[in-house]
């Protein structure tokens, strides 16, 4: 069965577009004509969306710039007192997602808050657009921070050094020289964080700041307007578009970074310049990640005994279901395309993995709009085929079942292995194909004998991060579940807009656990090469 490789081409083709159909028909959804409500939507709801998104990306960008660019300087340029641990420690607060510490801080700062009891002033109402951002700021940062810390390490100490000796000072030579080689590395990080921004509907919705991302919920299921909510989805795919395209084109361009063997050495602070620094570098770490889990925790410890309980039984089993069968789907996906595209690199395959691979660009609100769209159509359409033959009609197969939420999480998270398996595989030979095929080695027994034992750790790798960032995802699950159907992601944002911050805890807990395991992933990537003796930071 299929034995043509043009045929096995035009069948990864068509499963790639089956796989992008949701966001097809979001981008299509303009084809037919505005929906009723869009003219009172454009005419009074509509530039408040605008308004707000933007806001919250120009208050995130500015906030996440500073934070990340000076936290990746300060690293991989000075010697202090803690740097070896907050190399990595500087990464955890991407173990929270901003819905999370929204809640915490939300309950911090409340009046019978911790923080507003120990503190003599009455602190600010956090639940607005500043607020919200500053939520996004201290979960996102992280992205800006990886990429322009990695562009840093490896720029050239020569550089450096020409420009010191031309008489350029420390701000000269950051602003001159290494700002300008990061640059790249600097917007591909921003471009990421934009996209978290205008994708994220927790954080915003617990705040009541109207966005886009909130205002498709609102259209669809306040105003039942299915048309009109596939429209506002797709002014959202747009911007997603844009910075999708700017990311891309800044990965390119960060060929024009000069590096070399050599990286400069970091320059060692004096003790106590190093403290500051250090204490500094802690404050984003504190107030995204330690306080917030600290918070959760202490919320938690009364109610350790509801961990056995049937109801939190229930929410994790569904949970880990939906996010295991994720994680076995976008991995296997995700290997086939690739693989196939190694085996045979002709432009169908490079295309089915081109499309596969955008869903990450997609929100899950846009995602959910689009699965709903396609999965009604497909159930409707089974019904009245079984209808016309005399046979029972089976009901919502696919769009009533976890089946719509394991599809748009697939969808979204499929371009985790597909760059994961990618460059693992570019990292293996073709020589060991060529030694496979000259062997007698038919594809099949090559990808099992050969390929799957050298890709154990990007499997496993790819696989773990589905999984945790499936467990977070919030808009698809909250969507598209079924009726009585909750995941942990869902439980802690219904307790948390009620009010009941406490009893969120345990399930925002979890949450937040199983985000630690990427970021001690991420840890290992950001190892500066320079060697260093064991006392370097003493």
């Amino acid at each position: 069965m299929f034995s043509s490789p043009a045929l096995r081409s035009l069948v990864l083709l068509l499963l790639a577009l089956a796989l992008a159909t949701p966001v097809l028909v979001v981008a299509g959804s303009w084809l037919a004509g505005a929906s009723p409500n869009w003219g009172h939507l454009s005419s009074t709801v509509l530039p408040s969306y605008l308004r707000h998104s933007l806001f919250l990306a120009l208050f995130t960008g500015t906030g996440t710039l500073l934070i990340g660019v000076a936290a990746a300087w300060a690293v991989s340029r000075f010697r202090f007192p803690g740097r070896r641990v907050l190399e990595w420690a500087l990464l955890l607060p991407l173990a929270c997602p901003a819905y999370l510490i929204a809640y915490t801080w939300t309950g911090m700062l409340a009046s019978e808050g911790a923080l507003q009891q120990a503190l003599p002033l009455p602190l600010p109402d956090i639940r607005s657009p500043a607020g919200a951002g500053l939520m996004l700021t201290l979960v996102l940062y992280p992205y800006v921070y990886l990429m322009t810390r990695a562009a840093f390490v490896s720029q050239s100490a020569v550089a450096l050094e020409v420009a010191r000796t031309l008489g350029a000072g420390p701000w000269r030579r950051f602003f001159r020289v290494a700002l300008p080689l990061a640059r790249p590395a600097i917007i591909a990080g921003l471009a990421l964080v934009l996209m978290e921004t205008l994708a994220d509907y927790g954080t915003v919705a617990y705040f009541g700041v109207p966005t886009l991302s909130t205002g498709i919920y609102r259209t669809w299921f306040g105003l039942g307007d299915a048309m009109a909510a596939a429209q506002l989805a797709g002014v959202l795919l747009l911007a997603m578009v844009v910075l999708l395209t700017l990311e891309r084109r800044a990965r390119k361009e960060r060929r024009i970074s000069v590096a070399s063997a050599r990286a400069a050495a970091p320059l060692p602070l004096g003790r106590g310049p190093g403290l500051l620094l250090a204490a500094a570098l802690w404050l984003p770490v504190l107030l995204g990640f330690i306080l917030p889990a600290l918070q959760l925790l202490v919320w938690s410890l009364p109610r350790w005994r509801d961990l056995a309980e049937p109801g939190f039984l229930g929410l994790l089993g569904t949970s880990l279901l939906i996010a295991l069968c994720t994680a076995l789907a976008a991995t296997g996906l995700g290997l086939l395309l690739i693989w196939a595209r190694r085996l045979r690199g002709d432009r169908p395959r490079r295309l089915a993995a081109g499309l596969a691979g955008f869903g990450y660009a997609v929100p899950g609100t846009v995602l959910a709009v689009g699965v709903v769209l396609v999965l009604a159509s497909l159930d409707r359409g089974l019904n009245d085929l079984l209808a016309s033959v005399g046979l029972p009609e089976p009901g919502l197969l696919f769009s009533g079942t976890l089946f719509a939420v394991v599809f748009a999480c697939t969808v979204r998270f499929l371009t985790i292995p597909i760059q994961g398996l990618d460059a693992g595989l570019q990292n293996l030979s073709p020589n060991l194909d060529n030694a496979a095929r000259s062997l007698g080695t038919a594809s099949l027994p090559m990808l099992r004998r050969v390929h799957l034992p050298l890709l154990r750790v990007p499997l496993a790798t790819s696989a773990l991060l589905v999984f945790v960032d499936t467990l977070k995802e919030l808009p698809a699950a909250l969507v598209l579940r079924p009726f009585n159907t909750n995941t942990l992601a869902v439980r802690a944002f219904e307790l948390a807009s009620d009010e009941r911050l406490a009893d969120a805890a345990l399930p925002a807990l979890t949450i937040l656990l199983a985000g630690v395991a990427p970021v001690i992933l991420l840890t290992r990537s950001i190892r500066n090469p320079h060697q260093e003796s064991p006392h370097a930071d003493h």
